[in-house]
């Protein structure tokens, strides 16, 4: 069981994602980068499946081949995952940067979007 409160006091990304999802997969490579980038500086991602139960041989099987290192959580419910309603989710892939205090500060960041985000936020709190 894992609760957001978890991570207060850090920047995470909850990134909603499944295995059979070609644009999540395709998303994770920059997902590693930016993690190995800022996790040392106390950056945390928490990835949600939303594979159904009949599929979790392969969401664990893209979690190792996508090399994803961070906490993963899934109820095996699809699209009826209840992280997912509450996040008012309806596709994926999908993001949502929330700030130590809990609150979104961004949403949908891919690719040089996430970077550019993760970068700006070091920077400025190292000033």
């Amino acid at each position: 069981m894992v609760k957001l409160s978890d991570y207060k006091g850090k920047y995470v990304l909850i990134d909603f994602w499944a295995s059979w999802c070609a644009p999540c997969r395709r998303e994770n490579p920059n997902l590693v980068k930016v993690y190995e980038q800022y996790k040392s500086k106390g950056f945390e991602i928490l990835g949600v499946s939303l594979d159904k139960a009949a599929d979790k041989a392969k969401w664990l099987k893209a979690i190792a081949d996508d090399k994803l290192t961070w906490k993963q959580v899934g109820d095996l419910k699809g699209w009826e995952n209840e992280a997912a309603a509450k996040y008012d989710v309806k596709a994926i892939p999908m993001n949502f940067l929330i700030d130590p205090s809990g609150k979104i500060i961004a949403k949908e960041l891919r690719g040089p979007a996430l970077e550019a985000k993760i970068k700006e936020i070091y920077e400025n709190k190292s000033k």
